[in-house]
């Protein structure tokens, strides 16, 4: 009898409008850019089914080195649709959401990246202080911090 491993995640992509401004806002929530540079070609193309294709992408890792974002902006083609402002209740991808040592001070770092929040901060069942924050670009985040042991 065959044995299968779990599949591990490699990476979320997003796609963005500015790589800079998306490297600069995951930067100081305390990702790290791991690599930079374009993917190019009708070979890429055929692995996404865009045919030939220009993207420059940017690889953010998590503190721990298990996660990754995958931030990509095309140039061809162009981006054709813009799901940044989607309620939570929307169907597809929605958000990500980082475990965080201070919320307080992370949403005063991220403030000057344009982050804002979407509602209020919560505290639930005084095991997290949560939030949901319309990050770079409009994008959906969520922040979790824990109380327990604090």
């Amino acid at each position: 009898m065959a044995t299968h491993k779990l599949p591990l995640m490699h990476n979320i992509g997003i796609v963005v409008a500015s790589l800079d401004d998306a490297i600069a806002f995951f930067s100081e929530l305390g990702m790290a850019l791991e690599g930079r540079g374009m993917v190019e070609g009708e070979w890429a193309g055929r692995v996404t089914g865009l045919g030939n294709q220009s993207v420059e992408i940017a690889m953010m890792a998590t503190p721990d080195g298990h996660n990754r974002i995958e931030l990509s902006r095309f140039i061809t083609p162009a981006v054709i649709a813009d799901h940044r402002t989607a309620p939570v209740n929307s169907l597809g991808y929605l958000r990500m959401m980082f475990t965080v040592e201070d919320l307080d001070d992370t949403l005063a770092r991220l403030a000057k990246y344009g982050a804002r929040l979407e509602a209020e901060v919560m505290n639930y069942e005084n095991v997290y202080r949560l939030c949901y924050i319309r990050g770079v670009e409009g994008l959906l985040i969520g922040l979790a911090e824990e109380l327990v042991g604090k």
